[in-house]
């Protein structure tokens, strides 16, 4: 009798958590759909600092976001954007495992770590996910960038990476941060302005393109150099 109910109780638990999982399943493809023909309002990150801001009871200062289609944009940062962040962009399937091999190999001889997230993995968590780090966050990433790589085409990812990343404190995408950096559109940026932008991008909150550091000279000098050479979605 007692095997019995162990069994009972083992096959609800297996139930239970199958059930789970196609319902995560259904709910994130549901979402990736939506958002393939749809401009997404907000991304899950902003409301997340909402209600961070709500439980902590301090003031919230809403996020700067307007979204521009991708031909909106300034040619100008799209290159350089790819040149900084991915410039195996168009031909990986969301992971670029030689960028990988790199990083791991730079780890290993000079004790230095820096990001392999290429910019399908970005979209997916710019949009899908909190700015919280966590197994299951990462877990997840890598789930939507399956997903978008899926069914979106490049430059659908391209354009919800370019209008939903982080590009400073309260700033989301090209054209706010086009906005608070340079008081113009994204449509309007130059070389030098569109370089300046990409050159923050792997820490917006941290570097500035209103006061760049000799670094970040240094970075906006080389992407210039990177950007005729990139492709134009």
């Amino acid at each position: 009798m007692r095997k019995k109910k162990e069994k009972l109780i083992l096959n609800w638990i297996w139930k239970f958590v199958v059930g789970v999982l196609l319902i995560l399943v259904f709910f994130s493809v549901s979402q990736v759909l939506v958002f393939k023909y749809l401009n997404p309002p907000v991304t899950v990150n902003m409301i997340w600092e909402e209600m961070l801001a709500k439980i902590d009871k301090t003031t919230f200062i809403k996020h700067k976001y307007s979204w521009r289609k991708l031909a909106k944009i300034s040619p100008n940062l799209k290159r350089a954007v790819i040149a900084s962040e991915d410039q195996r962009f168009l031909t990986h399937n969301g992971f670029d495992f030689k960028e990988l091999k790199v990083v791991i190999k730079k780890m290993d001889s000079q004790h230095k770590f820096r990001g392999a997230s290429t910019i399908s993995m970005q979209a997916a968590r710019s949009l899908f996910l909190p700015s919280s780090r966590s197994f299951v966050r990462k877990f997840a990433e890598i789930w939507y960038t399956v997903l978008i790589e899926l069914f979106w085409s490049k430059p659908r990812i391209f354009e919800i990476y370019l209008n939903t990343v982080d590009w400073g404190t309260h700033i989301v995408g090209a054209q706010a941060a086009a906005r608070a950096y340079f008081s113009c559109n994204a449509d309007q940026l130059t070389k030098n302005q569109a370089a300046l932008m990409a050159a923050i991008l792997p820490s917006p909150h941290r570097w500035s393109a209103k006061n760049p550091s000799p670094y970040i000279r240094k970075r906006q000098q080389h992407i210039l150099e990177q950007m005729p050479a990139m492709p134009l979605l």
